[in-house]
């Protein structure tokens, strides 16, 4: 990524820089309310999106932390590590493949794709008290994929917009996965927190458990949202995020006409709320990891939620998502493209993400 253009300083309003941080250039998007970090040299990925008013950060960085990616753990011994061995938290852009590792059409695809691990160029095309916006893009390398991303914050506004395009550059159809791995942790993460969503969704187990061997729901399904049968015999009301300690588990929520859902606090005072375009991105992944997996790569430190617009299912590579016809299809120059939004709720001072 080439350095930003050197542009008039402005320290109020709507304003955008650039920092380097681990040896990874980032871009800051600031307001009066919000303070925005994407990692431009890595992944694109969001490990900032402060609220100023409560200092309140709703993004989730690992144990670890951003690390100089040049550092490296030594050979890991598959894909799965090599991603975990880097990750930073944060929010990713997931494409062309969700979840485990996969092969299509010959590309060996890692976890989570590959974009998330790429560097992108970036650009300022708006820069004014009033708005800044950032256009992040990259291809990748494996598929003949290309993607870009603009990043927008208006001045008093405590959301941020983006508008997405994934094109295919190929003279052949190309499928991929496509997803934001929006992962939340705290201080906005807490036991009790409350996840509100579209009425009437349907929720699909994963069919297997993941790390540890303890499952939350039910294998079966699919069941309504949110009270469903839970593992022990019991049930879960997956709209209360469960205490620390309760089992790992990953499920999937479908039949969005309209694409949002909110994660708040346990008052439901403060929060975030996400929109997008349930036409592209139909799946709703909610994972949890609270503490419950006491081995590598977490040894119980992790507490997150994610909440996860996706193209399609399950987290196990794109391979078993085209054969179950939810991959996104794109045909020879094909385009899709994508907007969302990602703002605060604040009952107390009303702020909000509409």
């Amino acid at each position: 990524m080439a350095a930003l253009p050197s542009r008039p300083a402005r320290n109020w309003g709507a304003r955008v820089h650039e920092v380097t941080m681990a040896c990874v250039r980032a871009v800051v998007l600031e307001n009066e309310l919000l303070r925005v970090t994407v990692l431009a040299g890595l992944g694109s990925d969001v490990i900032e999106f402060c609220y100023k008013p409560r200092d309140l950060d709703a993004t989730w960085l690992s144990p670890g932390g951003l690390r100089d990616p040049r550092q490296a753990a030594g050979a890991a011994a598959d894909d799965v590590s090599a991603f975990l061995d880097r990750y930073r938290g944060g929010w990713q852009e997931v494409l062309p493949n969700g979840g485990a590792p996969s092969r299509h059409r010959g590309a060996a695809l890692a976890q989570h794709g590959e974009v998330s691990g790429l560097p992108w160029d970036a650009e300022v095309t708006a820069d004014d008290a009033a708005a800044v916006e950032v256009t992040f893009s990259v291809r990748t390398t494996r598929m003949p994929l290309r993607v870009s991303k603009t990043m927008r914050l208006a001045a008093g506004a405590a959301q941020l917009t983006i508008s997405e395009s994934v094109t295919n550059e190929a003279a052949v159809p190309v499928a991929a996965m496509w997803g934001q791995h929006l992962a939340y942790g705290p201080p906005l993460l807490v036991p009790g927190c409350r996840i509100k969503v579209p009425n009437g969704l349907a929720v699909t187990p994963h069919p297997d458990p993941i790390n540890p061997p303890r499952r939350l729901v039910a294998a079966g399904g699919p069941w309504e949202w949110p009270v469903v049968p839970a593992a022990d015999g019991g049930e879960a009301d997956l709209s209360v995020v469960p205490p620390w300690g309760a089992p790992s588990d990953i499920v999937y929520l479908s039949g969005f006409t309209e694409g949002w859902y909110e994660l708040l606090d346990p008052a439901g005072t403060v929060g975030v709320r996400v929109e997008w375009d349930a036409a592209v991105l139909p799946y709703l992944w909610l994972w949890t990891e609270l503490g419950a997996s006491r081995d590598y790569p977490w040894w119980g430190q992790g507490r997150v939620l994610g909440l996860e617009p996706f193209s399609s299912y399950p987290t196990s590579g794109l391979a078993e998502a085209v054969a179950n016809g939810t991959a996104l299809d794109l045909p020879p120059g094909g385009r899709r493209e994508l907007r969302w939004r990602i703002g605060i709720v604040d009952t107390e001072v009303r702020t909000t993400c509409g």
